[in-house]
């Protein structure tokens, strides 16, 4: 027994930077699969390779539709609701501030949509009935816009599909969708990389023991494979897990997503605010999305009101009704569709109105533990494993290229 202890000791002595670059070694295996891990969550954004199973896709922009769903069902149903976007906007004030750049364009959109179905007679009215038409679109627009953000506003589900506006921007851009869980799990990620080098050290100073005591070739990349998928389950249950604060020789946890949620709100809330949920985003959705033709209903109506005080009997007796109704559609979808460049002008007043940053922040932190480990928790879920397995098949690969080393070194 002193012969072999004393063996093993000349050994160590003879070779000793050989070992102690083995738990060096699995350190940075540790370290490297994490990075791997990150990267092949996010990267690349579309699929390279030759489909369908040679290449890859990174996880969340492949599964860009359910993540953007889930993350989306979080915010629609537990954040923020459509009326809270658009509850705290002033009709009036709007009108207001849109009424100099709505009146320029409203005379423009009635000369070219009454010349287009009637251009002699269009042309051959007395100066004082087009100015009459013209002057009575100009002066009630302003008034209709905002009797058609208030009928909006009395029953917003029917012509704003927040959770489809949402859902349709991540998908479309599925960079986007990477930055939210980035910044949102800005801080887990670094801890997942950090980890792996104090995991995989710990872990390779087990294998360096092993590797001195007993030589035996599948140990290297044994022991690497388990390094990378430990530190992989090790890291990812530690971000998420426990939910509710516990301790472990008497050393108190919780997740450290869980743990930095009003960080993590302050960072959600403001990327939402300002790439998703935005003043110019909502009129788009609400004006070209797939509720939009109930809001050209409502224009169309309250067109209709403002010009049969006066103006629609002379319009029916010069075109006839058919044609009448065909301005009628005319001039309502060129206003709408020259709203959303009118709308521009009050998207600074919108923004401050909406506060749609702090509205997020304020109701995330309201969450319960399990309603926030939602939010960042299905960027991994599904997926997951094959992250894990990743980080085992570099681990092992990297082992048996250690057990050449020693072998050949220490000849």
């Amino acid at each position: 027994m002193g012969a072999f202890l004393g063996g093993i000791v000349a050994d160590f002595a003879q070779h000793w930077p050989l070992y102690v670059s083995i738990p060096v070694v699995a350190a940075l295996i540790g370290y490297g699969t994490k990075l791997v891990a990150i990267r092949m969550m996010f990267q690349p954004v579309e699929f390279v390779g030759v489909k369908p199973f040679l290449g890859w896709q990174g996880i969340v922009p492949k599964r860009a539709a359910r993540m953007a769903s889930i993350a989306c069902d979080t915010m629609t149903e537990q954040l923020i609701k459509p009326a809270e976007v658009v509850a705290r906007l002033d009709a009036g004030r709007i009108a207001k501030e849109i009424e100099k750049p709505l009146l320029a364009g409203v005379e423009d959109i009635v000369r070219e949509v009454a010349g287009h179905y009637q251009p002699g007679l269009w042309e051959s009215l007395p100066v004082r009935v087009q100015r009459l038409v013209i002057e009575r679109v100009q002066h009630e627009s302003p008034r209709m816009v905002a009797a058609v953000l208030d009928l909006i506003k009395s029953d917003v589900d029917s012509v704003f599909d927040l959770k489809g506006m949402v859902v349709t921007s991540l998908v479309k851009d599925k960079r986007l969708l990477n930055r939210i869980f980035q910044e949102a799990g800005a801080e887990e990620f670094k801890f997942i990389a950090r980890s792996g080098l104090v995991f995989g050290g710990a872990i390779g100073v087990v294998q360096m023991v092993a590797w001195v005591l007993f030589k035996f070739p599948p140990i290297m990349p044994v022991f690497g494979l388990f390094t990378g998928w430990f530190t992989d389950w090790l890291a990812l249950r530690m971000i998420f897990y426990p939910i509710e604060p516990r301790r472990y020789f008497g050393v108190q946890w919780q997740g450290l997503f869980l743990k930095r949620r009003a960080e993590v709100a302050e960072a959600y809330g403001s990327l939402i605010a300002k790439e998703i949920i935005t003043p110019h985003n909502v009129i788009e959705a609400i004006l070209h999305g797939p509720l939009s033709d109930r809001v050209l209903a409502l224009i169309q109506r309250q067109l209709d009101r403002e010009l049969g005080r006066r103006v629609k009997p002379l319009l029916v007796f010069a075109v006839g009704s058919r044609k009448y109704q065909d301005m009628k559609l005319a001039i309502a979808s060129q206003i709408m569709s020259r709203l959303p460049e009118t709308m521009r002008y009050i998207e600074d007043y919108a923004t401050d109105a909406m506060d749609i940053r702090n509205v997020l922040v304020s109701k995330m932190k309201e969450l319960s533990p399990k309603e926030f480990e939602r939010l960042l928790r299905p960027a991994f879920e599904q997926d997951e494993w094959i992250l894990i397995a990743t980080g085992a098949v570099l681990g092992f690969a990297v082992g048996e290229a250690q057990v050449l080393v020693l072998e050949h070194l220490a000849a």
